[in-house]
């Protein structure tokens, strides 16, 4: 069974439904006994950073998802989620993130002919293959909704790159923790490939 964590953050509802496409049995919870028992949990999010910070908080599940990560449980962070397993974001100066992996957001910069946010489709790039991107072919189309992007510390956790305007970190991976700044949810049969992987692991 697939955790999906409800911190009131948005987009949870069309994970759940990308994944009982898939035959997944999922629960969407806050409840921290039924979270450590999940096979596997995702944390989805759009939103801004501080204020999602400030709900998982509030909900007293930042303990609960260290403990999961601890544990070595397949976690998966999109969105929103992903930018929170780090440390900080520019968006939200002196809020400090989960701090599971080490690295910032930024913002992108201000550039002519460059919309932010950063909505539509991107191609990807993988630096190198691992497990998330098993079997998806290098220049695949997913979709991203995003004003800021990661820039990871460690540059062998980066699984896929996208560029806009630059180059930035799409895919991280690293032991048990996954994550995607694009909605794989969103990115039609390359997207539901890519869950199908993390439901895999």
């Amino acid at each position: 069974m697939t955790a999906i964590i409800d911190y009131d953050a948005g987009n949870i509802k069309s994970v759940e439904n990308a994944l009982r496409t898939l035959g997944e049995e999922v629960i969407v919870t806050r409840d921290a006994d039924q979270l450590l028992k999940a096979s596997r949990v995702i944390l989805p999010g759009v939103g801004a950073f501080g204020d999602a910070m400030d709900q998982l908080n509030a909900f007293g599940l930042c303990g609960v998802i260290r403990r999961i990560a601890d544990n070595g449980t397949p976690f998966l962070g999109i969105c929103l989620g992903m930018q929170l397993l780090f440390e900080s974001s520019e968006e939200s100066p002196g809020v400090r993130g989960l701090s599971l992996l080490r690295g910032r957001i930024r913002r992108f910069p201000e550039k002519k002919d460059l919309k932010i946010p950063h909505i539509g489709w991107n191609d990807l790039r993988f630096p190198v293959r691992k497990r998330l991107f098993h079997d998806i072919p290098q220049s695949s189309y997913v979709y991203f909704v995003h004003s800021y992007f990661l820039h990871a510390d460690d540059p062998t956790i980066v699984s896929a790159q996208a560029l806009y305007g630059l180059m930035f970190d799409a895919g991280i991976e690293k032991d048990n923790l996954f994550a995607c700044q694009f909605h794989p949810e969103k990115s039609a049969d390359v997207g539901m490939r890519i869950l199908e992987n993390f439901l895999s692991v």
